[in-house]
């Protein structure tokens, strides 16, 4: 079964900010040569504020084969091995598809295998927008932001680029399905922003993926974001 990494890397000087600036260049014939590797993408962050640039956080996301060959080049594979080395913290979510609908950048890259999901399940949403609707998208990305932050549920996000402004990555973790769709379903910001979506054609090409949590490698903010306590709501 297809498995599939989002590896997050905090850089907190600013001459490993500047290098890893430089790997969104350089570490693309790397990461090209990784056997093993259908896809990858090299992305910037907005952090877990959607809408804001975060310079000291930086991502690679990958999909493999199966999860030997996943957690083989994660552990070993030369850009890994070396944003690591970089980075001051690192953490690495693996992930199995179990649905996948639109394209990235002319093709489908992710492969859903069984839809049945126990555990935590993350969804990632990939759009390129149209250069006409980009000041209505983002009057509205911190109004969204807002209110994922505020989900008790929630128990990882972050906002990631390829291209900044233009082409815009949300992947958020959550305990189990119904959460996740309980704010999915739930009226607000978020809502109104899928039907702005739908109504206008804001996006020029546009993925959503979901995905069954299979494990995790590294700490965010100190600690596994897996392992962390629920919060309470508001």
């Amino acid at each position: 079964m297809q498995t599939v990494t989002l590896s997050v890397h905090r850089f907190d000087t600013a001459a490993a900010r500047l290098w890893a600036v430089g790997q969104m260049a350089l570490a693309r014939r790397d990461m090209a040569r990784l056997p093993g590797c259908s896809f990858w993408k090299l992305c910037g962050s907005g952090g877990e504020n959607f809408a804001a640039p975060d310079p000291s956080i930086w991502a690679i996301l990958a999909a493999w084969p199966d999860a030997t060959t996943a957690e083989r080049q994660v552990e070993d594979g030369a850009p890994f091995h070396r944003w690591r080395r970089r980075a001051d913290e690192t953490w690495t979510v693996f992930l199995a598809p179990t649905s996948v609908r639109g394209h990235w950048s002319g093709h489908t890259p992710f492969a859903a295998g069984s839809a049945e999901v126990a555990g935590p399940i993350a969804a990632l949403t990939r759009a390129t927008i149209r250069p006409s609707k980009l000041l209505r998208f983002w009057r509205r990305a911190p109004e969204i932001s807002t209110m994922i932050a505020a989900n008790p549920d929630v128990l990882f996000r972050i906002g990631l680029g390829e291209i900044p402004v233009l082409h815009q990555v949300t992947f958020s973790i959550w305990p189990d399905t119904d959460s996740m769709a309980r704010f999915a379903r739930a009226g607000g910001p978020h809502a109104r922003a899928i039907r702005a979506v739908r109504e206008g054609g804001w996006f020029a090409e546009e993925l959503y993926a979901r995905f069954a949590v299979t494990g995790e490698r590294g700490s965010w903010n100190g600690t596994p974001p897996l392992a962390r306590p629920r919060r309470e709501a508001a």
